[in-house]
């Protein structure tokens, strides 16, 4: 008979930063194993439920038994299996009894050809699982695979037995339909009752009728939305519709939508709101204390301007809800006087009268203190601002680097370093610091992760880049490189920051030379590991190129070259994707390939110059006066940068060449003739690969 299942482990109150990844592991791995064991088909559909006190899944067209199936085992080969005499041989009996055969199976066992000998075969009926077997091996599965966070040890009832698990488990359910599966977990057994809300449930256990009512039960008797993805769209319903109430917008933040999802069975947003005076600490503190301690959802005006109310997610619904508000406003506001004693405090210190402190703070231990760090990254910085904007540049990037770890030190970011850099810049406008400064200081960590802004400002962008090749040269030097999915220092992230800067901002600086540059700031042994970091950084290039959209040829046709200004590789993307649409491109790709094999193989030298006495054939002499007339324009549009046009020039091309390998032969008898089709050959290779390496274009 084919039901509907469904499986239900009620819990204590589950890690809320992790809920959403273990009701999806926990359905997904039930699902797989129920199909691998044949009660589930491919049309199966999957529910996952999560919510703070239970992990559930609801799976379509599950099978109360699976389908027996046929099942041919090889044993051996004839002649090892019988004997002469057409006996089993012992060898036989042996791995008939593995199979769960005995000596009465030989006659019926099946001969067939298998390769160039016969072999025996026994054949027999394999009985499909119950689903009460299948759906045992899949909850043990499921629950040995769970995405456990931490796991933790509880004694069971009978005061011996310890179970490992995320967190105690009291409750087991399992339907197929309306009948109970009979299966057992972390010593429980199933059956059909569950808990509701732990205060506002109907009653103390809900008997669950069917399969198909769970989430309807738990709503109506339970008072739990049961559906994670439902329960947080409820929560998203409910603080836009309070915040549109007053023309004020939430605060945009995904992962605590989420975690906030993880904590409550059915939410209730309420309006609370605390003094306005304390809106004088920067709203990036108040924000955070919000959130990070509070689970609050702060509330902005249009401008994106932090007001004195937010919203809260309550996990009960009074008839009065005052005291629920009034017990959040008194909570947050030593929250946010903390927050202004500390912005008071660190005021009356400047950044400058920090900065000998840092040289008290270990960096790395290898890589000495961040004091040692910031003269490193000053170093740096003021390499990169002399050759984008001279000394003035040089000069404001110093300054900046000076002080853009300094806050480091303030009570602020002691209690929360995400402020670090943000708190720097309120500091630094405090002490009467120019905007450029403030800003590099704030900036100078971006962008901190995928999709975030780049720094403002040249001064930002020079110490941004200073500190990010700072890190790579250091890290790389001691041989902390990232391997597989680890990368505790973010190493990554610092490439990728390092790309988009001078990608995006089109900066005239070669990766070979700021390479060279960071690794001068450390001792000579570091110089070992430039050629390492500017290889992962043109392996972080490729990726992220491919990311934007580009395919593996395109961007290997461009990378090949190693082009010193990043800046362009959009550019020159754009014009290989605009060539290659081209009718002539295909041949004139493969032309190219034909000609760098040639070119790599050939053990004659071609000479400096392609000499015309030398041009004996008429296809020859067409490539040649076909490649004078077109390079030049070529390279005039190289040159300007219009990397398209200089391609599409060489369209012109493929006649010509064409021609050349059907009448020519390159390496003819006489060793002049030779050297000069070689020659041409280079010149054309040349001329055909200043953009890209049109050979990349080529099909294999």
């Amino acid at each position: 008979m084919v039901q509907n299942l469904l499986l239900e482990l009620r819990v204590e109150e589950l890690p809320p930063k992790a809920l959403r990844k273990l009701g999806e592991a926990f359905g997904e791995q039930l699902l797989a194993s129920l199909r691998a064991h044949g009660l589930a088909t491919p049309a199966s559909q999957l529910t996952c439920f999560a919510s703070p006190r239970r992990l559930a899944a609801h799976i379509t067209d599950v099978a109360s038994a699976a389908a027996d199936k046929a099942v041919s085992v090889k044993l051996m080969p004839v002649a090892v299996g019988l004997g002469a005499d057409g006996q089993a041989t012992p060898a036989l009996l042996k791995k008939l009894a593995a199979v769960g055969a005995g000596a009465d199976a030989v006659p019926a066992l099946r001969r067939a050809q298998d390769g160039k000998a016969e072999a025996l075969f026994w054949d027999s009926t394999q009985r499909g699982a119950t689903l009460a077997e299948g759906l045992q091996k899949a909850l043990d599965d499921a629950l040995a695979k769970l995405p456990i966070p931490k796991v933790m040890q509880y004694q069971l009832a009978d005061g011996w037995t310890s179970v490992h698990f995320v967190r105690p488990a009291h409750g087991l359910v399992a339907l197929h339909g309306a009948e109970t599966v009979p299966v057992s977990a972390l010593g429980l057994q199933s059956g059909r009752t569950t808990q509701g809300h732990r205060f506002e449930a109907l009653r103390p256990e809900i008997t669950l009728e069917h399969a198909d009512r769970y989430t309807q039960q738990l709503a109506d008797e339970g008072a739990v939305i049961a559906s994670f993805s439902e329960r947080r769209a409820e929560m998203v319903r409910q603080l836009q519709e309070k915040a549109a109430v007053l023309g004020l917008q939430p605060i945009d933040d995904e992962a605590l939508l989420d975690e906030v999802a993880a904590l409550v069975e059915r939410p209730h947003v309420l309006l609370c709101e605390f003094e306005p005076e304390f809106l004088a600490v920067p709203q990036e503190c108040l924000i955070l204390t919000m959130k990070a301690n509070q689970k609050y959802f702060p509330l902005l005006d249009a401008q994106g301007r932090l007001t004195h109310r937010f919203l809260i997610v309550s996990n009960i619904r009074p008839a009065d809800a005052s005291r629920v508000i009034q017990g959040n406003e008194r909570v947050v506001r030593p929250r946010l006087a903390d927050a202004k004693f500390f912005f008071d405090q660190d005021r009356k210190r400047s950044l400058a009268s920090r900065v000998p402190g840092l040289a008290k703070v270990v960096y790395h231990n290898k890589l000495g203190t961040q004091g040692e760090r910031i003269d490193r990254v000053r170093q740096i910085a003021r390499q990169i601002g002399e050759r984008l904007d001279g000394l003035t540049l040089a000069d404001l990037a110093d300054e900046a680097a000076t002080l853009a770890k300094a806050d480091l030190l303030t009570d602020m970011v002691g209690e929360f370093p995400e402020l670090q850099g943000v708190m720097g810049a309120y500091y630094a406008r405090h002490d009467g610091l120019r905007d450029s400064i403030a800003d590099a200081i704030e900036d100078h960590y971006k962008p901190r992760f995928a999709g975030d802004s780049l720094p403002r400002g040249e001064v930002g962008l020079v110490v941004a880049l200073a500190d990010k090749l700072e890190t790579l040269a250091g890290l790389f030097g001691i041989g902390q490189l990232p391997t597989g999915d680890k990368d505790p220092f973010a190493l990554r992230r610092h490439a990728l920051g390092v790309i988009r800067m001078l990608i995006e901002r089109d900066l005239p600086l070669a990766v070979p030379e700021l390479a060279a540059i960071a690794f001068a700031a450390f001792p000579a042994t570091h110089g070992q590991a430039q050629a390492e970091v500017q290889h992962f950084l043109y392996d972080r290039l490729v990726g992220s190129l491919r990311e934007l959209g580009y395919s593996a040829q395109e961007v290997d046709a461009v990378v090949a070259l190693r082009p010193d200004r990043w800046g362009e590789i959009p550019r020159r993307l754009a014009a290989v994707r605009s060539f290659a649409a081209l009718p002539e491109a295909a041949a004139l790709a493969a032309a190219n390939k034909r000609v760098g094999n040639i070119l790599k193989k050939s053990e004659a030298a071609a000479q400096a110059v392609v000499r015309d006495d030398l041009l004996v054939e008429p296809a020859e002499q067409a490539l040649a006066k076909a490649l004078a007339s077109t390079a030049p324009d070529a390279d005039a549009a190289f040159a300007q940068g219009e990397f398209a046009a200089s391609l599409q020039r060489l369209a012109a091309l493929r006649g010509p060449v064409d021609a050349f390998f059907e009448q020519v032969m390159v390496n003819a008898d006489d060793p002049a003739l030779r050297a000069n089709r070689l020659a041409l050959l280079q010149s054309l290779h040349q001329a055909m690969n200043r953009v890209a390496d049109l050979s990349r274009l080529a099909q294999a």
